[in-house]
């Protein structure tokens, strides 16, 4: 009887693991290809509490905007999202030679706004840059920090592979079409991009403007604004629903912080 007894307990218990672990793969989630604008600014905003309030996961692939479209089309993602328009977005898309079909299929909505930031090593004295000024250093015929009343050193220009939305929007407004010098420093994402500046002397690079912190110098230039796009594949699933709901409405606290 004892023996029964233990035998019958064992059995409950493993039934009880495999409906935990059960549950735990039908945990919903929601897979979100994403650049740094909408990284910074909006899903490391509203992760945690929309996760709280709703019980779904975001899971964030930031891999930069070209690649979360592609995802997207794959279908390995539920949503995309970038720093760009959407015709900015397709524009890019299209300079890099990939062919979308139909552009109606996507459906799109501006979940945020954006600001550009130059960034520099912290022992740079410069404090203010022109549009001239930018365009000269990006273009690599400004070669040293004395041309533009600083040390002397040589520029490093810092180029980030992974965040081609940052760079089409700074190209557009500030470079006015002027290809960006090919002598640079390359990286990846934003973050990486922040850690070589902070370690070059003489570098600059590109940043969302909350991805700036005291590692590193924020110079005053003109504003680069942009607007912050999601982007789904025909009408959003019922989940990136609740998303999209949640950040119109109680993420708007969090966006504001």
């Amino acid at each position: 009887m004892k023996k029964r007894n233990i035998l019958t307990g064992s059995v409950v218990a493993a039934m009880v693991i495999l409906f935990m672990l059960t549950s735990l793969s039908l945990a919903e989630e929601i897979k979100v290809g994403a650049g740094a604008a909408p990284t910074e600014n909006v899903f490391n905003k509203i992760k945690d509490p929309f996760e709280k309030a709703t019980g779904i996961k975001i899971v964030l692939i930031s891999n930069g905007p070209d690649v979360a479209l592609k995802d997207l089309d794959k279908g390995l993602v539920d949503a995309a999202s970038a720093g760009l328009t959407f015709p900015d977005w397709m524009e890019m898309m299209d300079k890099q030679g990939y062919k979308i079909p139909d552009k109606n299929v996507y459906k799109y909505r501006v979940i945020g706004k954006d600001n550009i930031k130059v960034i520099v090593n912290k022992a740079n004295s410069v404090k203010k840059l022109s549009k001239e000024q930018l365009k000269g250093i990006f273009s690599g015929k400004t070669a040293n920090w004395k041309d533009v009343d600083g040390k002397d050193m040589p520029v490093v220009v810092v180029w980030g592979t992974k965040i081609p939305g940052t760079n089409s929007v700074f190209m557009k407004q500030v470079m006015g079409g002027e290809p960006f010098t090919k002598k640079v420093h390359e990286s990846t994402t934003a973050a990486e991009i922040k850690k070589v500046v902070a370690a070059t002397a003489g570098a600059i690079g590109l940043n969302p403007a909350l991805g700036v912190d005291p590692t590193v110098s924020s110079v005053e230039t003109p504003e680069v604004g942009r607007p912050i796009t999601l982007i789904t594949k025909g009408a959003p699933s019922p989940n990136v629903t609740k998303m999209l709901d949640f950040i119109r409405g109680e993420g708007q606290k969090y966006l504001a912080q």
